[in-house]
């Protein structure tokens, strides 16, 4: 096993190295998602895709986006992928950002400010670091509404809608020729950097306590 794959199947640990923002610890998260058979459906149907949500540390609270520290040593963009991979065990093309939110845990007594990218999956692994405190399921966007506990998440999810189905109606073929089809039928885009010219711009921030 190379050493890059050893690595990513340990979660850092320690706070360390945590950011820090006026008093609020900087998280950063990403929205994973694929797209689902492309060659019938429409830029401007949410149905088209699907969104990945993992199951809390604490069972039996709702699911959420996977999200965490980030680290004085790395770019937000390297928090978010890093964070993806700890805690669902996807990787993939980290997109434009979504927003910055800021919020408080329930106690009151820790405030963040949070940040939020789409994460376009190009592959899941077997094996991930949380794997074994964690479940991960892909859902459609009507059950993330419903099933993700926070505002703020739920918040950057209909940014994320909102940005993908504003996009022109023609289909995800034409608007991604590098896309080709798995042996499961789902989408897979080969060459990446084409993708963020067709996104728009990021939308206005809001601000939501979890």
């Amino acid at each position: 096993m190379e050493l890059k794959e050893m690595v990513v199947l340990v979660s850092r640990s320690g706070r360390h190295l945590q950011r820090y923002n006026k008093g609020r610890r900087q998280v950063v998260g990403c929205i994973p998602y694929r797209y689902k058979d492309f060659t019938e459906l429409s830029m401007v149907d949410e149905d088209a895709f699907e969104v990945l949500l993992i199951s809390p540390q604490r069972k039996g609270k709702g699911l959420l986006f996977p999200k965490g520290g980030w680290e004085k040593d790395e770019t937000i963009e390297d928090a978010a992928q890093r964070e993806t991979v700890e805690e669902a065990g996807v990787r993939g093309e980290v997109e434009c950002k979504l927003g910055t939110w800021y919020f408080e845990n329930k106690s009151g007594d820790t405030a963040y400010e949070g940040h939020m990218f789409p994460l376009f999956v190009t592959e899941q692994l077997d094996s991930w670091p949380e794997k074994e405190i964690r479940e991960r399921t892909w859902m459609n966007v009507c059950e993330a509404r419903r099933l993700c506990q926070n505002g703020w998440m739920k918040e950057a999810l209909e940014l994320l809608v909102s940005r993908l189905t504003s996009q022109s109606k023609r289909t995800k073929g034409e608007l991604y020729p590098g896309i080709e089809r798995t042996s499961s039928g789902r989408a897979t885009i080969l060459p990446l950097g084409c993708r963020a010219q067709l996104l728009s711009l990021p939308l206005p921030s809001s601000t939501e306590e979890a």
